[in-house]
């Protein structure tokens, strides 16, 4: 079976919603529909909360329906594969999708199985994550039971969705081993693949002088990849020189490895990097000019945050709308 679409989005997160609402909302507003699988839509920010205790996981979580804009079809289903030489995608029930336009949203993928043995082990032994919806309670329950020890938070070696998420929990931890009088009886160590504290220098300088003040240790390009869980040890890799460390941990706050998933990766519209390759200005995809991307899973150099969709689903819809009406794209 087929079915046809004149613009299709594909992923109903922050990216696709502002789309479709932007889309829905011009003067002669096209027909669009979202494919989307998942029946919740996450508050992801609120997390970092979650798991230091400050709010209940439930709030950030509400029904996709209430999300999607008014007169946009919703196909409750999941994409895996994408046709562009054919203008088309197939989805899980086996429907094939044509399109005059598509834009990618689909988000980034976590590569837990990239650390060895920590499969079955995450929310045991002092290991936790703020990283799923799944995993997030983990990490409430392993603060209140901290009381001595190394507590670890890690960055790896590839990008990730809200770069400062890994250290907002560190700072928050850092505050609730103090008002629970065991700071004194702990170390809390920053074990990042970077080179610094943040990427850009203006937060770096600042964020210097706030682990020093707090005391926190930091270990620059180490990347996690392994754990031994009930010896509760940490393998990390120094990317320059090659040198393996085995850090012993309490607690061990995890931010695993994330990627492009994998139907973008296996398809044409990935890069060499497997990202959705788009022009950086125009987020027009840079060998099919009916495709668009933004957010976590384009080529876009900008940080994988809410912030940066917001920056960029306005210049998408504009290039978008003009590209549908033969127009230049001069949004940038």
């Amino acid at each position: 079976m087929s079915q046809q679409h004149s613009v299709l989005i594909v992923g109903a997160g922050s990216g696709g919603l502002s789309i479709a609402a932007r889309l829905r909302n011009q003067p002669n507003p096209p027909a669009v529909t979202i494919i989307e699988p998942s029946e919740y839509h996450y508050y992801q920010p609120l997390w970092t909360l979650v798991g230091a205790g400050v709010f209940d996981k439930e709030v950030t979580r509400r029904a996709q329906r209430d999300y999607i804009p008014d007169g946009v079809r919703w196909l409750k289903t999941r994409v895996v594969s994408f046709e562009p030489d054919q203008h088309s995608v197939t989805t899980a029930d086996g429907e094939h999708h044509s399109y005059e336009q598509l834009v990618v949203a689909v988000g980034i993928q976590l590569d837990w199985e990239k650390i060895e043995g920590l499969s079955g082990n995450l929310g045991k032994h002092g290991i936790c994550s703020n990283y799923s919806y799944d995993t997030v309670d983990s990490t409430r329950a392993a603060l209140s039971s901290f009381r001595a020890g190394n507590a670890v938070f890690t960055f790896p070696a590839t990008p990730v969705k809200c770069a400062g998420a890994p250290q907002k929990i560190m700072y928050l931890a850092d505050d609730v081993f103090r008002r629970a009088g065991v700071r004194g009886r702990s170390r809390v160590i920053y074990a990042a693949a970077g080179a610094s504290i943040f990427g850009v220098q203006k937060y770096a300088r600042a964020l210097s002088k706030v682990v020093e003040r707090r005391g926190i240790e930091t270990m620059f390009r180490h990347h996690l990849i392994a754990v031994d869980a009930p010896k509760r040890q940490a393998f990390f890799k120094h990317l320059d020189s090659g040198q393996e460390l085995t850090l012993p941990f309490e607690f061990l706050h995890i931010t695993p490895p994330q990627s492009a998933p994998d139907v973008v990766k296996m398809s044409a519209l990935a890069n060499a990097d497997g990202w959705v390759e788009v022009h950086k200005h125009t987020l027009q995809h840079t060998r099919y000019p009916d495709v668009f991307a933004l957010g976590d899973a384009s080529s876009l150099p900008t940080s994988r945050t809410g912030a940066a969709i917001r920056k960029q689903a306005p210049v998408l819809v504009d290039n978008l709308v003009a590209y549908r009406e033969g127009r230049p794209l001069s949004a940038s």
